[in-house]
């Protein structure tokens, strides 16, 4: 009578609860469209001694440096679901926190790309581009980024 119980039970956790007729397993991992930022605490200075300044089409966010401790911080600007395959203007503003001087002011365009956390046949579909905020250098690729 166990082995009867069992087996059914077993196939339906195996299945991840996929309805009949169903090819796809998704996973529930979520996503937002955004445009993101990332840096090296390090770079500008001790704790929180600037401001980072992320706008994005118009939108903005900013937060503080961080601690130099930290291996690295990020931001990002969420955007509308829809907004598809585009392209859209990139500023960054990193100022100082005693003085109030601009330490990096750059802009760029970002072509977002198509990401889906839980398969190309499962939702959600997010559109998302990252930076790197770097010191001297400003708006870069995040590419080869040392987080440690």
């Amino acid at each position: 009578m166990r082995r009867a119980l069992l087996a059914p039970l077993l196939a339906i956790s195996v299945t991840g609860c996929s309805l009949p007729g169903q090819d796809t397993l998704c996973t529930k991992t979520g996503a937002n469209s955004q445009v993101s930022t990332v840096w090296q605490p390090s770079d500008f200075g001790g704790r929180d001694e600037a401001r980072i300044r992320l706008c994005v089409d118009g939108t903005c966010e900013e937060r503080s440096s961080g601690s130099p401790d930290d291996p690295f911080a990020s931001l990002s600007v969420q955007l509308p679901e829809d907004i598809g395959a585009s392209t859209v203007p990139v500023r960054l503003i990193v100022t100082s926190t005693k003085s109030g001087d601009t330490v990096v002011e750059d802009s760029a365009r970002a072509r977002l790309t198509e990401q889906h956390p839980n398969g190309k046949a499962c939702p959600p579909t997010a559109w998302t581009a990252t930076f790197r905020a770097h010191p001297d250098k400003g708006l870069i690729s995040p590419k080869g980024m040392k987080l440690q």
